[in-house]
């Protein structure tokens, strides 16, 4: 059974769209005619490359402009699905009541397609390694292990907890960058607005008058002049530096190089460590919680990582492990990570208790992130305010000191 998306006609002459379960697109059009609609178009829905008969699959290219499942509707699905399975209803069946919910007709159609593989036999993990542009390979993986361990209710529950916690979160940074970001564009755009076209104006009389104008105001009316005749080359400029350092940053060798030394920064870089130290914990928590192996865990939790050089670090303490080095003393030989999460590893692999230490960690480092974020805020707020009052501080100096001297003139 495929799933197709339709265009209609109602009897009123209102078009209507929508997507339909069939065998075929005829089968579609008479479901349609049941429902007193007139077809105008049916398509099937092929979000996928199916496998072939020895399962290997060819890869799919995504749109640059297709649109993806957020964390927030996935942590939103996510616990939809572990609730319904949880109440022994069929995966098929769960999934059709979860996309008959669904207000986003695109993500109703990324489930219904779900169904339509999981109805043609497939495992519920194999049918979404054909949407990995909507399903991390993390997810994909504990939903597998979940299916080969016959617990894939309790591995659901476990991973809608973590994919809501991810979710929470991403949210805390949003709305704690929020505020610095709000203030940073306008103290660029009031300076830019005051040197454009309030400045000129000011200054002109100064200059009208002849009198000889302090140095700060003489370097106003040069930074005033150089920004009116050449703001357009300096956006431009900007646009072009930031594409050249993308592009450049594209370049695993260059990436890596930077991505070193970030995390050499003396605050930037500790704020990164923790960042990618919390995301790699939760991840190899769930993992090896769900029955995944610690090396496959290892491989698949370095994929979270977003700084190269730490993603390096961890792929080489795979390899040793997988070696017979212990987990400890994999991720010891790199300074990543902090000796209280390598401790708590050490004494997990010892009482056999690995998965409980690890779920522990992850909260350790969670709450750790969340303290460096508060003091990373805490520190750029303030700075912020006082750079803004510097520079319109400045200006008003700049202004002032010859009305002053117009006045000592006078007296």
């Amino acid at each position: 059974m495929a799933v197709f998306e339709y265009r209609a006609l109602d009897l009123t002459g209102r078009e209507k769209k929508g997507t339909e379960e069939a065998d075929s697109a005829r089968q579609v059009r008479h479901i349609l005619r049941e429902k007193k609609l007139t077809p105008i178009s049916i398509d099937s829905i092929d979000h996928h490359q199916k496998t072939n008969k020895l399962g290997k699959k060819s890869n799919s290219i995504v749109s640059f402009f297709e649109r993806k499942l957020g964390v927030v509707d996935l942590a939103l699905i996510t616990r939809q699905l572990a609730t319904l399975i949880q109440a022994s209803m069929p995966i098929e069946e769960s999934l059709g009541a979860i996309a008959a919910q669904q207000e986003k007709s695109w993500i109703k159609n990324i489930i219904l397609s779900l169904r339509s593989q999981v109805l043609e036999g497939f495992t519920l993990a194999s049918s979404l390694d054909s949407l990995p542009q909507h399903f991390p390979q993390m997810y994909r993986a504990t939903i597998a292990a979940g299916e080969h361990a016959g617990h894939l209710d309790k591995i659901l529950i476990r991973l809608a907890d973590f994919t809501e916690k991810s979710m929470q979160s991403r949210q805390k940074v949003k709305l704690a960058l929020l505020y610095p970001v709000i203030l940073f564009f306008v103290s660029i755009a009031i300076v830019s607005f005051l040197l454009g076209f309030v400045v000129p104006d000011v200054i002109k009389v100064f200059i009208d008058n002849g009198e000889e104008l302090p140095v700060i105001t003489e370097i106003l009316i040069h930074m005033s002049e150089g920004f009116q005749r050449w703001w357009l080359m300096m956006l431009i400029g900007s646009i072009a530096l930031f594409i050249l350092i993308s592009k450049l940053l594209k370049r695993p060798k260059l990436r890596l190089k930077w991505h070193a030394k970030i995390l050499k920064m003396p605050v930037i870089g500790a704020f990164s460590c923790a960042l990618n130290t919390s995301q790699f914990a939760g991840t190899l928590s769930i993992l090896t919680k769900s029955g995944v192996s610690v090396v496959d865990a290892l491989v698949i939790s370095a994929k979270v990582v977003s700084n190269d050089k730490m993603r390096e670090g961890i792929i080489e303490a795979g390899k040793n492990v997988l070696e017979g080095s212990s987990l400890y003393r994999s991720l010891k030989k790199f300074n990543y990570f902090p000796p209280l999460m390598l401790h708590m590893i050490a004494s997990g692999e010892s009482t056999g208790e690995l998965d409980n230490m690890l779920e522990r960690a992850s909260y350790n480092q969670q709450m750790e992130l969340e303290n460096k974020m508060a003091m990373l805020i805490g520190l750029f707020e303030p700075l912020m305010l006082v750079v803004m009052g510097g520079m319109v501080l400045f200006v008003v100096l700049a202004i002032l000191l010859p009305i002053l001297n117009i006045n000592t003139l006078i007296h």
